[in-house]
């Protein structure tokens, strides 16, 4: 698992990934390679899988969010899946259990440009489809230590 400085490694980077080897050693106590050496080893384990960033869908003028749920037609689970690949504007996609095959978000500019996108896969699955208002919690990491709800 990890360790008190992994786990103060990783809260700096989640707030700043661009933060420097010499200011992340700062921060927890060691020396700049001994960072590097653990960020390495994170990264070995798969702790960390990517330096990203994160970009603001409205800045590209892409105004609507949508979570759309997807129920492939008996046989078309692969290609709706392939088309979903393919189309730019699911921004993620989760396979799920239960009724819907698919869970997936939509970045797009306007209804008309959702209609047309849900078009391109509506012979082949059924969607049901919500207008995201707003995102009360962003996008964020699993815990890195005990919380709350794991206490007794």
């Amino acid at each position: 698992m990890l360790d008190d400085l992994d786990r103060r490694l990783l809260e700096s980077l989640i707030k700043d990934s661009r933060t420097s080897l010499k200011e992340l050693a700062q921060q927890v106590g060691l020396s700049s390679p001994s960072v590097a050496e653990r960020l390495r080893r994170l990264e070995d384990r798969g702790v960390i899988r990517a330096f990203t960033v994160e970009i603001d869908p409205q800045a590209l003028g892409y105004t609507l969010q949508a979570i759309v749920r997807i129920r492939p037609l008996p046989g078309k689970l692969h290609i709706v899946q392939k088309l979903i690949e393919e189309i730019p504007e699911f921004g993620e996609c989760d396979k799920v259990t239960g009724d819907d095959c698919f869970v997936a978000r939509l970045f797009v500019r306007s209804i008309g440009d959702l209609d047309k996108l849900l078009d391109r896969i509506a012979d082949k699955a059924e969607t049901s489809t919500a207008i995201i208002k707003a995102q009360p919690i962003r996008r964020r990491p699993p815990p890195l230590g005990a919380t709350a709800s794991s206490k007794p």
